[in-house]
């Protein structure tokens, strides 16, 4: 059984029919712009997660301690396939591989630029990375290359226009192996590859990981184990037990287990000041939202200051009438806010399946491998969140002219016309 205050409250918001199918729709399109915002952002936070490392860095990687600072060749992971043993028995994981790195001169017939050279295994590689699919120009590594002599060598982009080489040049390569001798080879390019991350394709060049491993005369050594998680959630699980196996089974070794906020900090920084923007963003939407109840409210009771004075001259007591005014802005809220969840929620999980085109992106995005569809993630935190928000704040915001009606005294309100 409703009581009496809610019964009267019930009847007392749709007296003005307009004004309350206004508030309403004012509060259920606040809702659903906050639930579709919420869910796009961390879809998008998440899609820019993954773009990004499976441009190069993984989700995690194993690397020598102080590798990821200091860059050095003689730092390295001895014996890869120890590690892969422990990897091979976590759930979760999608993929792993092996690379190494060697910071040497790149010259082709006119020019000679600094780069990156990358030894990759080219099958590991294609399972962990979008290398594979982003080569534009020419092919990938072939299993079996036609020409034994010269190396392979995947170039990027920026690197191949600035030395003016193009798919079939040769590249000469020199830099320092692992034991300070002279690491030289010469290199066929057989690939462009375009990843969206400038940097990346102006300073990079790839080259199949055994040849890599011959010329920096590396042994069986690498730098990086690069490993993929099936989701984001379990990535934190995956950092534990790839830590423990290791220091299970191999404590002596000095191998340190970075996620990818250790490895692209740039890309947590983003994210992290894309959502203080937005979290702005929000409560000026709330606060607006709260000043269109607080009008409503000041507005009723405005209208009904005769009523609330015959009312209390014939005994209602202020902290009835109070209650009944806070049961209005209650309910108003509630009808809003449960529209505009079902309203949010059919429109998030449309374009959940569908996804939004953002192939013209922005240049901020394209920096993270971002040009096709972003998929809003609907989860129980977006989905409430906004909503709750906005509840607490028009509840509040109805308070103060609820609370009026207790400075109000009879004789002066039944004058009130």
């Amino acid at each position: 059984m409703f009581s009496i205050e809610l019964k009267m409250a019930w009847r007392n918001i749709w007296r003005n029919t307009r004004r309350t199918v206004l508030t309403t729709g004012a509060i259920c399109f606040a809702c659903v712009l906050l639930i579709f915002m919420l869910s796009f952002q961390f879809g998008s936070y998440a899609t820019m997660i993954n773009a990004s490392v499976k441009i190069h860095t993984g989700h995690l990687q194993v690397q020598a301690v102080g590798y990821h600072e200091k860059k050095r060749m003689r730092m390295v992971v001895p014996n890869p396939s120890y590690i892969a043993s422990i990897i091979d028995a976590i759930d979760k994981v999608s993929a792993f591989t092996y690379r190494a790195n060697a910071f040497s001169l790149v010259s082709s017939e006119n020019r000679t630029y600094g780069a990156l050279v990358l030894g990759i295994d080219p099958k590991g590689e294609a399972e962990v990375s979008t290398l594979k699919q982003t080569t534009f120009a020419g092919g990938y590594f072939p299993d079996t290359p036609d020409d034994q002599d010269l190396v392979p060598a995947l170039v990027g982009r920026l690197l191949a226009g600035n030395l003016g080489v193009s798919v079939g040049s040769e590249l000469t390569i020199m830099g320092q192996g692992r034991d300070g001798s002279m690491a030289a080879t010469v290199a066929k390019v057989i690939g462009i590859y375009k990843s969206g991350l400038d940097d990346f394709d102006r300073n990079t060049v790839q080259i199949p990981l055994k040849r890599f491993q011959e010329i920096y005369a590396m042994d069986r050594a690498v730098h990086e184990v690069v490993i993929i998680g099936d989701t984001l959630k379990a990535i934190p699980g995956i950092k534990s037990a790839v830590m423990a196996g290791i220091s299970e089974k191999y404590p002596d070794a000095d191998l340190a287990v970075l996620d990818w906020e250790a490895l692209v900090p740039g890309l947590r920084q983003a994210i992290s000041m894309d959502l203080i923007m937005g979290v702005i963003m929000y409560l000026i939407l709330v606060i607006v939202v709260a000043f269109s109840i607080l009008n409503t409210f000041l507005m009723a009771i405005f209208e009904r200051t005769h009523e609330f004075g015959v009312l209390m001259a014939i005994g209602t007591k202020p902290g009835r009438l109070t209650k009944v005014l806070v049961a209005e802005s209650a309910m108003l809220t509630l009808m809003g806010i449960l529209s505009g969840m079902i309203a949010g929620a059919l429109i998030t999980l449309y374009f959940q399946s569908n996804g939004i085109d953002l192939s013209g992106s922005s240049d901020l995005l394209s920096q993270y491998g971002i040009s096709g569809n972003i998929y809003p993630r609907l989860s129980m935190f977006t989905l409430v969140a906004g909503p709750a928000a906005v509840f607490i704040i028009t509840i509040l915001s109805a308070l103060y002219p609820a609370l009026k009606i207790r400075r109000m005294k009879p004789l002066e309100a039944m004058s009130h016309v």
